[in-house]
């Protein structure tokens, strides 16, 4: 591992057929490599359109084992480019049992294992609980050539327990695919900034409490009643968002992390040496009456 890394966030529009959207995120990691990065990120369900807007059968179809067919072409374009990889994916785990899982693959080519999406949501627009059962893998940290990076998964990012156990874990960055936006109906242009605001200000509060990197993945464009709001970004461990791409518009969005600067800010700020762990133990139930 070395003290500095880049890395790159592929911001991308869905296409109707799978194998089109696996052809442009093919052509943005080369993009991307060729560019410096070496880790790069793609966003949720990047082979897909956003299928989980309504109740249907047919996106099952969509599925695949993980690894599988996908990750298998991804493997042997990391290994070329000497990069990491990380990947969502819609995972069929078995006849009935489907999962949103993102793939991590090093740079060297090899499956380094899988992150199973844990908080799945059930909104209008966004019924991801028709397709996908709850992770069951726990918070994971994959020691990648260039870095110890954790993985979450959209919904995810709402919850500071996820980001936390991530980070305890030894994460030095943390990934978010993500594909969220807002919904066709909103007209209002200050909800649609509030919502906004609201989702980059709790992922940058992430890399303060915890003093590691946040680097989210978004996607782009106008699917069914979504439009996705984009704004891929990247936060310092001190908040700072040090790249942030644009509203609308496919783009690789690239930036360069020092690693060192978790443990400055962590002496600077340290919140998980004054954790007062023995107090905690509520945050195990549900609700406190």
């Amino acid at each position: 591992m070395s003290d500095s890394v880049r890395i790159a966030l592929v911001q991308m529009s869905g296409e109707r057929e799978p194998g089109a959207n696996l052809n442009k995120a093919c052509a943005r990691i080369t993009e991307a490599a060729a560019g410096g990065a070496k880790i790069i990120c793609l966003q949720e369900l990047f082979t897909t359109r956003y299928f989980c807007q309504t109740e249907e059968y047919e996106p099952f179809g969509y599925a695949e084992t993980v690894p599988g067919p996908t990750t298998g072409v991804l493997q042997r374009l990391a290994a070329e480019h000497e990069v990491v990889i990380v990947a969502s994916l819609f995972e069929k785990r078995a006849k009935g049992l489907y999962h949103n899982t993102a793939a991590v693959i090093d740079a060297d080519g090899s499956f380094m294992g899988k992150y199973r999406k844990m908080h799945i949501p059930d909104d209008p627009g966004f019924y991801e609980k028709f397709y996908f059962t709850p992770g069951d893998l726990g918070y994971r940290v994959f020691k990648t050539r260039y870095a110890a990076i954790g993985v979450l998964i959209c919904w995810d990012q709402w919850f500071p327990e996820a980001a936390r156990l991530t980070a305890l874990m030894g994460a030095e960055i943390l990934f978010y695919p993500t594909a969220i936006g807002w919904a066709m109906s909103e007209t209002s242009d200050e909800v649609r900034r509030s919502q906004l605001d609201a989702w980059k200000t709790i992922q940058r509060s992430h890399a303060i409490a915890n003093g590691v990197y946040v680097a989210v993945a978004n996607r782009v464009g106008t699917e069914d009643k979504l439009r996705f709001w984009g704004n891929s970004f990247v936060s310092d461990p001190f908040g700072n968002v040090t790249a942030s791409a644009f509203e609308s518009g496919e783009e690789i969005l690239f930036s360069d992390c020092d690693l060192e600067n978790t443990g400055f800010y962590r002496s600077h700020w340290p919140f998980l040496r004054d954790r007062r762990i023995d107090t905690y133990g509520e945050l195990r139930r549900r609700f406190i009456d």
